[in-house]
């Protein structure tokens, strides 16, 4: 044994990792929990203050989410299973927070995970085979993998009304909520958008405020949660068939149960559809997307879920004028996400709330005491913007990610982004992207999506270990058969019609591409299976460099 003392480290040298993960949300977690297992070294960087991602930012009046308390869970952990009570059908914001705080003390994630900062820039180093990541504060440290998973509805898009420096009032953002709360009770309240959060938080916010007005630009579909306490019943049958009901959650469409049937809008006509629909709409949630096979495919059958739609929204609202404007008309059924809500459609039957169309008369500046339309003015004690986010790219294009020869991610993606599997980029060896654009992610519950795009990872980084090989990338010629097959899969549903988030629609200069995967979760996984077992077909691995 030598008795040499070793050298003393260079003063520019910089902390080594196996693996660096941007974001601690729950792909996050989860990501780190895999790389533990493999024995890996690794560090996790998140912005926030602790974990969460998604409920750790949205904290807004009504918060929660919309695919049942027992499907968006970890399936993981047996054991984390066993424990973990939710209190009822969809999960609130602060319970789902509290789940993420208990998956990280559990697994005493915490001590890997550096909080309040940033990630900056990430280039590759050939001659390394490795990855320098930077942070906001100037830190650089050094990995041979990174895994971005930063989240497909992080970064809130830009908002840039006219005079809205001048306004005096309280300015809010649902995406960027105060954690002590806000107290509205009393006040005159304005709010802008009619997307998911501003459909949760509207009935919530007019229980308390003393007039509220809301600004529409465009309509959206939305379902009952038909929420409520938690069914003992209900879990126990979930308990006792967990493994099964897991199992259809991996391999379904969506991520989720929603009692999917084959049958056919035209088949069955329209008196039965309408009947059908009714049910499901009692049941509550995504139930109703499961009604029948056509509806995102077949225009006359979707137009019968749209009549569906327009019916119970004529059905709820009193005033045929403001149910007309609640109404969409310029794109087909669910081809927008659909949300899911406790009370909005009813809340507009209360004489202290308004809703203004913003196709009318569009907001032209904001002033000192509120904003002024082209036909109004009005004045708000608070205004909360619901304006939306820039989806599945909004993250990545934030972050100096620079590949081989230093090209630029952003630059990669100038007219939309190309991946292979949503997984990784040609050009951009060890770089994985969890529900990247090209992938189901939103597509599906979330949950489902990140546990098995981790797994995949997971698996990818055990084989290279494994084998002592030192990058996997992408092949350029096998993502641009992906993105092609994306297309393909997303132009043969109505789902381009809509000028949704999920086109890029909503961030003025974002070129306009279908995002997810539309094949569904359980296709998806298959093709991720088949291209592993064969060896990572699409892919070049490499060995260390000499």
């Amino acid at each position: 044994m030598s008795t040499t003392a070793p050298s003393a480290a260079p003063a520019t040298a910089i902390a080594s990792f196996d693996a660096v993960v941007v974001g601690a949300g729950f792909a996050g977690m989860y990501m780190l929990h895999r790389l533990r297992g493999l024995g890996l070294s690794a560090r996790v960087y998140e912005a926030g203050s602790s974990v969460g991602g998604t409920w750790f930012w949205n904290r807004y009046p009504g918060a929660r989410v919309d695919i049942r308390s027992l499907e968006y869970s970890f399936s993981f952990s047996p054991e984390l299973e066993d424990e973990w009570r939710w209190s009822e059908r969809y999960a609130p914001q602060a319970e789902l927070l509290a789940y993420a705080e208990h998956v990280a003390e559990r697994f005493d994630m915490k001590r890997d995970i550096v909080f309040d900062t940033r990630i900056a820039a990430a280039h590759y180093h050939a001659e390394e085979q490795r990855w320098h990541v930077t942070t906001a504060t100037g830190e650089t440290v050094s990995a041979r993998f990174l895994i971005m998973a930063t989240g497909c509805l992080s970064v809130p898009t830009d908002v840039n009304f006219p005079g809205i420096a001048d306004y005096q009032g309280r300015l809010l953002r649902t995406s960027q909520w105060p954690h002590e709360g806000v107290d509205f009770t009393g006040q005159r309240v304005g709010v802008i958008g009619t997307g998911s959060s501003a459909i949760q938080s509207i009935p919530v916010i007019a229980a308390q405020a003393a007039d509220v007005t809301v600004f529409q630009r465009t309509p959206n579909y939305s379902v009952p949660a038909q929420n409520g306490p938690l069914d003992p019943d209900v879990v126990a049958e979930w308990t006792a068939n967990r493994a099964e009901y897991r199992a259809m959650l991996r391999t379904s469409p969506l991520g989720s149960i929603v009692d999917a049937r084959e049958t056919l809008v035209k088949d069955e006509g329209r008196e039965a559809a309408f009947a059908e629909f009714e049910r499901r709409w009692q049941q509550g949630g995504f139930k109703i997307l499961g009604a029948y096979a056509d509806t995102w495919i077949d225009p006359e059958a979707n137009a019968v879920a749209a009549d569906f739609a327009a019916a119970k929204i004529r059905e709820i609202v009193k005033d045929p004028a403001v149910a007309d404007l609640l109404t969409p008309k310029d794109y087909p059924w669910a081809t927008k996400r659909l949300c899911v809500d406790t009370g909005y459609y009813a809340t507009f039957n209360q004489p202290h709330v308004h809703l203004v169309d913003l196709r009318a008369s569009p907001i032209e500046t904001f002033t000192p005491t509120g904003l002024r339309t082209s036909t109004e003015s009005f004045d708000f004690d608070a205004v909360v913007l619901a304006t939306g986010f820039d989806a599945m790219t909004g993250a990545l294009d934030r972050i100096d990610i620079r590949g081989r020869d230093g090209v630029a991610l952003k630059d990669r993606w100038a007219e939309g982004p190309r991946t292979y599997l949503g997984l990784m980029v040609a050009g951009f060896p060890n770089l994985f992207t969890v529900t990247g654009p090209g992938s189901p992610s939103v597509l599906t519950n979330m949950i489902m999506g990140i546990e098995q795009h981790v797994d995949w990872i997971a698996d990818c980084l055990d084989h290279l270990t494994g084998r002592q090989q030192a990058t996997i990338e992408a092949l350029a010629d096998a993502e641009a058969a992906w993105v092609e097959h994306v297309n393909e899969i997303a132009n043969g549903t109505l789902y381009p019609q809509a000028n949704s988030w999920y086109m890029g629609a909503n961030v003025p200069g974002k070129p306009r591409q279908f995002l997810p995967y539309a094949g569904g979760l359980g296709v998806y996984a298959e093709h991720c299976e088949g291209i592993a077992a064969r060896g990572y077909e699409g892919f070049v691995i490499e060995s260390a460099a000499a």
